[in-house]
């Protein structure tokens, strides 16, 4: 048994091909104006608008989660390895700068004391003698060698006192604290950090009996009175919106201004992170959160924005159905950005012309079949 031709013949392709240019010469063909009687506008519930540029009316949704600022945020580590012996703060406690957060103890640290106490002792010494000689050679004594050389030990001593002095500051040391050292002969067996700034304890990464080395991250102090939003854009969209375009958050009250578009893309998401700071009540919102914000889409001197009602389409290509003195004429536009019920389009259409707001498919098979309007 014979299998069937799958293929058309060259017959049935001729017969294809002409359908087509003939459909394409009456699409070509088919006027832009037709007439609709006033009658049927009112029975088939047609209402027109005025066209008017409403700029920033339309506005697009994007996610967007809630940040710190960097130099909103310090970091409380540990300046010397030892044991966390207290943590005097809690999660989510608001502190003061200066607050006591806690308290370490550190074999590291009685090394460092006795370099200050040594240095003490040895900067006293110099000084003293120091005097003695610069009595003597005021007396005519001894020579100024002698003075000049007890002066450069007393130097010495002194660069020493001071960089022991620095090391336990490096340390977490207060100054007072230094000095009481110094002046009483008497080390501690701990030290006590405090915040550096005011904030509140967003993270605790130590507990009590902890051992930790110099350098671990023990807390995490922010400020959260000025927060910023990192929103998620398609790489295509991401150009259209300047530094300082006004962002609005859904379902707060608050707002927020672009501050930078990141130069690079996600690799995984394909988007770029437009950066923004809210301005002010960042109490409305809180760090970590996503939320949703609207960016205003930016209108031209060309564009129009209308109701999505009002757009017909014919394939790819849309339409504005302008109101006539005999009936409605088919503008065709290009649709730039919809957004809800509001699509933005640019075309051969003027301002204050009336558009077709309602009863748009009525008109369409008017226009497309013009017996129906009839």
């Amino acid at each position: 048994m014979k299998k069937r031709n799958p293929h058309f013949p060259p017959r049935a392709w001729a017969v294809a091909a002409m359908c087509i240019l003939a459909s394409t010469a009456q699409a070509v063909e088919r006027p832009a104006k037709f007439d609709v009687a006033s009658s049927q506008i009112q029975a088939l519930g047609i209402q027109t608008a005025p066209l008017q540029s409403q700029a920033d009316s339309i506005k697009m949704d994007f996610p967007a989660q809630v940040v710190i600022p960097p130099n909103a945020e310090r970091v409380i580590s540990s300046p010397v390895a030892g044991l966390v012996v207290q943590l005097l703060v809690q999660q989510n406690q608001v502190v003061r700068s200066g607050t006591p957060l806690v308290r370490i103890a550190s074999p590291e640290l009685g090394q460092l004391q006795l370099q200050l106490l040594q240095a003490t002792a040895r900067a006293t010494l110099a000084r003293q003698a120091a005097q003695r000689e610069q009595a003597l050679f005021d007396e005519g004594i001894i020579p100024q060698r002698r003075v000049q050389e007890t002066q450069a030990t007393l130097k010495e001593g002194e660069a020493a006192l001071n960089q022991a002095s620095a090391a336990l500051r490096l340390s977490g040391m207060p100054a007072a604290t230094i000095e009481h050292i110094a002046a009483s002969g008497k080390p501690q067996d701990s030290i006590m950090l405090a915040a550096t700034q005011a904030g509140i304890v967003t993270e605790i990464a130590a507990k009590p009996g902890q051992r930790v080395e110099a350098a671990t991250a023990l807390l995490h102090i922010a400020k959260i009175d000025s927060l910023w939003l990192d929103i998620q854009l398609p790489v295509s969209a991401s150009t259209n919106w300047p530094v300082g375009t006004k962002v609005k958050i859904q379902g707060r009250n608050a707002t927020a201004r672009i501050l930078s578009t990141s130069p690079t893309v996600s690799s995984t998401s394909q988007t770029v992170v437009l950066r923004a700071a809210i301005d002010g009540k960042a109490g409305q919102v809180r760090p970590g959160e996503f939320v949703t914000i609207e960016l205003p889409v930016v209108a031209t001197a060309d564009s129009w924005d209308v109701p999505l009602s009002a757009v017909a389409h014919d394939g790819k290509q849309a339409y504005l159905f302008v109101r006539t003195a005999n009936g409605f004429e088919a503008r065709p536009v290009k649709v730039v950005v919809s957004a809800g019920q509001r699509v933005r389009v640019q075309g051969p259409v003027k301002a204050g012309e009336q558009i077709a707001v309602s009863g748009v498919v009525a008109l369409k098979g008017a226009w497309l079949d013009p017996k129906e309007s009839k």
